[in-house]
């Protein structure tokens, strides 16, 4: 309450124009019978080297009596911004708000911060990674929260962690939110393990499981990934009680059967290995990921009961290709095509060497018979 100036004492609280700045006080027009004298000391809560960088002549100002004598009536003005500042500090910290401060000072420790009083955010809460040097800090702006206040302390400690991480935490729950099985993203791995690697896909990480990194067989997952890659991945599953997000990076890179049409025809001869023998016939891997079916029809010249009369896992065979689906990722070979090839060539070359044998006799004979008609 600001109170009449003929009733001046210690405490009391009066308005002022401003008449005149000086280097180590300020003097105002209280409408007392002296001006009141503000020293430097009481113009702010911070170091102030110049009491013009605080007011100005002509301000109008809300002050507190500190000391009164005959000759000399001595003013704060701290006082008076302190007592507002702490209600409304007291109301920020209740209201658990973010605010924007300025950074006055580095000091050991942390960061000194204008809040209408001296504020101190220690360095373990300036941010949520480790900084070595705050002297960029000096004059910057940070959104901050109030984690303890006392006023009989004088203590005002404030965060800027606690509004990085909230502003984190608040994206990431909107990110969980806003994902679905199948989209496709891009993020950057971030660690790696010995059973997949985590990706941050814009503030929550996901893995990637050693099974989903490629469509071939991984023993490592450094075979495939670095950290620091940056990768698109997809979506396969979104847990948001556990905040676990499941990822594929397989599914965004053409698979083994990508363009087979263009690699495989009808007629040619490709090498193999059986991989697996079923009841109907074997299934043979003729490039990483691609399996092709040998019916049982078309493993022997002969008629056999099981296909596994015939063949046996990891048993190298040439087979001919029949037929190409790259739609259906069906491949049809047959290793008994090959055999009737080979028979087949064999035969021609026996009837080429036939035929040049019988023509050396005829002209050997011919020769002979030449010489008796002589």
């Amino acid at each position: 309450m600001v109170e009449s100036n003929n009733e001046l004492q210690v405490g009391s609280i009066v308005t002022g124009t401003v008449v005149k700045v000086d280097e180590k006080q300020v003097f105002v027009d209280i409408g007392y019978k002296s001006e009141g004298v503000i020293p430097i000391s009481e113009l702010s809560h911070l170091h102030v080297e110049n009491p013009g960088d605080v007011v100005k002549e002509g301000d109008e100002l809300t002050l507190q009596v500190k000391k009164m004598d005959d000759e000399e009536v001595v003013l704060s003005k701290k006082m008076v911004d302190a007592e507002k500042a702490w209600e409304d500090l007291q109301k920020k910290f209740d209201q658990n708000e973010i605010f924007e401060t300025e950074v006055k000072e580095i000091v050991k420790g942390g960061l000194v911060v204008d809040v209408g009083l001296r504020g101190f955010i220690p360095a373990s809460l300036v941010e949520a990674y480790f900084v070595e040097d705050f002297s960029d800090y000096k004059n910057k702006k940070l959104q901050v929260k109030i984690v303890d206040l006392n006023k009989e302390q004088n203590r005002i400690i404030l965060s800027h962690r606690a509004v990085v991480e909230e502003e984190k935490e608040k994206k990431k729950a909107e990110l969980l939110e806003s994902l679905e099985a199948g989209q496709i993203v891009e993020g950057t791995v971030q660690r790696i393990t010995n059973f997949g690697a985590f990706v941050d896909i814009g503030g929550v990480d996901g893995l990637v499981h050693i099974s989903e990194l490629a469509h071939t067989h991984v023993d490592q997952v450094s075979d495939v990934l670095s950290e620091g890659d940056k990768i698109n991945v997809e979506v396969l599953s979104v847990d948001l009680e556990n905040e676990r997000i499941s990822l594929s990076y397989k599914n965004t890179l053409p698979g083994p059967w990508s363009g087979i049409e263009n690699r495989i025809n009808p007629g040619d001869k490709v090498e193999g290995v059986v991989k697996r023998i079923v009841n109907f016939g074997a299934f043979v891997e003729i490039e990483d990921g691609v399996e092709g079916l040998v019916h049982i029809s078309q493993i022997a010249n002969r008629h056999i009961g099981t296909p596994d009369e015939v063949l046996e896992v990891g048993q190298k065979i040439v087979a001919k290709v029949l037929g190409v689906d790259e739609n259906e990722q069906r491949i049809s070979l047959s290793i008994k095509e090959v055999e009737q090839d080979k028979e087949q060539g064999e035969i021609e070359q026996y009837e080429r060497e036939e035929d040049s044998s019988s023509f050396q006799l005829g002209d050997m004979i011919g020769d002979k018979l030449d010489k008796y008609k002589q």
